[in-house]
């Protein structure tokens, strides 16, 4: 009888780790359409990639996909009130290809990223800087000032920088979609790789 008692009586569920007691963190990716995932079904988009990558190496987090197609840096600062909501614990900040792709003086991009830090530094709300690049096409003097962009805010604000987010990506036809611009899944996978170990210093 008592073999039978112990045969029959109730497993003991498994006391949850302190890990899986803490909540979640939340890390709002807030950019343009290649945060949105512009063409690519919603798994494919890089916060949900990055959301993927990061569980499987044992992190509870939830990235949230904040991505506008078309946004410049100067709308995401007009949104950025309503978009990061409270309980948000990180962002990643990749805007300015949008004022790039449209000559935008960089004065003005650097102003509104400014601007978007300096509101995140308040917030007590940690950020990772996702730069970008102007293309050649625009001249070595544009091309200048806007690169000088990301290093001199992330120096200015003590954040970490991911130098160029679409590295190894650009310009590489099999790892992009037909308009030459938005990465495909593919290329998604290998800017997930680049920016890991990024988002790995912005988690710890």
């Amino acid at each position: 009888m008592a073999f039978a008692a112990v045969l029959f009586a109730p497993a003991r569920s498994r006391p949850a780790s302190s890990a899986e007691l803490k909540p979640a963190l939340k890390i709002i990716a807030f950019g343009d359409s290649i945060i949105a995932g512009r063409g690519l079904p919603s798994d494919d988009a890089l916060p949900a990639v990055l959301e993927k990558a990061l569980r499987r190496e044992g992190y509870n987090v939830i990235v949230v996909n904040a991505g506008v197609s078309g946004e410049t840096a100067s709308g995401g600062l007009a949104r950025l009130d309503w978009t990061i909501g409270d309980g948000a614990d990180g962002v990643i900040l990749e805007l300015g290809a949008n004022d790039m792709l449209r000559g935008i003086n960089p004065e003005v991009t650097e102003a509104a990223l400014d601007a978007i830090l300096a509101a995140l530094k308040a917030r007590k709300i940690k950020v990772l800087i996702a730069g970008m690049k102007a293309a050649p096409s625009l001249g070595p003097e544009y091309k200048a000032r806007f690169d000088a962009i990301y290093p001199a805010l992330a120096k200015k604000y003590g954040v970490p920088l991911y130098p160029f987010l679409l590295d190894g990506v650009a310009g590489v036809p099999a790892l992009n979609q037909s308009d030459g611009m938005h990465p495909n899944s593919a290329g998604v996978e290998i800017i997930a790789k680049g920016i890991l170990p990024e988002v790995r210093v912005l988690l710890d």
